[in-house]
């Protein structure tokens, strides 16, 4: 006669717990592939995302040696285009190229059309008139033998009356341009004045 022997049932195999999502925010080897200019993001409650750039070049003279002075390739000489190697010594030039520097680092966040706008509209009218060789600032200047020890006057100014200034055409403030302050990319510290010149070019620059 077969005899059954009772066995207790196998005990169920445990099923492995979920692996945690990633990190959202977190990417392998960020910090090999990052950069401190990489854009951040920072959320409040209640308030939308807000992506936070830093600056590409943090002074002018990086700016224009590291990037347009590597970027332009020209003809140079004193026909065709013209630079001067010690473009500081131009307040022009600084005021120029510091604008370009500005507009570049606000719009170079634009993925889609920000290059586009900074070389059309800023860059090329601004260098146009940097490079000319008769009418440019650096018109008696040599791109190889250097900065010219004759300078080109400022223009000339007469005094004008002080009376004609209390007409409101000639006034300006805060209120007429529509801000109560800086406005674009952030605070960008102005460029420096060049040695032995005294610039006052206003709080924007």
């Amino acid at each position: 006669m077969s005899a059954f022997i009772n066995q207790p049932d196998p005990a169920p195999t445990p099923t492995p717990a979920p692996a945690p999502a990633p990190d959202p925010g977190s990417t392998p080897h960020a910090d090999a592939l990052g950069s401190k200019n990489d854009p951040k993001t920072t959320e409040h409650p209640g308030e939308e995302r807000q992506v936070e750039f830093g600056l590409a070049f943090t002074s002018l003279d990086s700016f224009v040696t590291e990037y347009i002075g590597q970027v332009l390739r020209r003809r140079l000489n004193r026909t065709t285009a013209i630079w001067c190697p010690e473009w500081w010594r131009h307040p022009e030039a600084i005021v120029r190229l510091g604008a370009m520097w500005r507009a570049f680092e606000y719009l170079r966040v634009d993925a889609a059309l920000g290059m586009s706008t900074f070389w059309l509209h800023h860059a090329d009218p601004h260098m146009r008139v940097l490079m000319d060789p008769e009418f440019g600032p650096f018109a008696l200047c040599d791109p190889r033998e250097g900065h010219a020890v004759r300078e080109l006057e400022p223009l000339p100014m007469a005094p004008s009356p002080p009376e004609i200034w209390d007409h409101p055409a000639f006034r300006l403030d805060t209120s007429d341009l529509g801000q109560t302050g800086n406005t674009g990319g952030g605070n960008l510290p102005p460029p420096p004045a060049p040695s032995g010149y005294t610039l006052d070019i206003g709080p924007e620059f």
